[in-house]
């Protein structure tokens, strides 16, 4: 019976997990949209909604992107340690 409680356990925590991101995928994405049409109206542009939502899309993915390719900065290295390698998170 404890195997199918940790199993059940281990489920929940996924299903929150999972609503948790997107939740905070939706904020991001809100956030963008907002920066992007405003940063238009600044410049005297007025893009359709289909073109702000294109370019806030664009603008989260490549943040996306870059944030998963990028060294960890809390690795606990040295400031003594030479080694020159490039910690990807992706690989661990």
């Amino acid at each position: 019976m404890s195997s199918i409680r940790r199993i059940l356990r281990g489920l929940l925590a996924s299903v929150v997990g999972i609503v948790v991101i997107g939740l905070l995928a939706t904020i991001v994405f809100t956030v963008a949209i907002f920066v992007v049409s405003t940063g238009a109206g600044l410049a005297g542009y007025d893009p359709s909604a289909d073109f702000v939502v294109l370019s806030a899309a664009l603008v989260v993915v490549s943040v996306i992107l870059t944030g998963g390719f990028t060294p960890r900065l809390s690795g606990g290295s040295s400031e003594d340690d030479s080694s020159d390698t490039f910690d990807d998170r992706t690989f661990n």
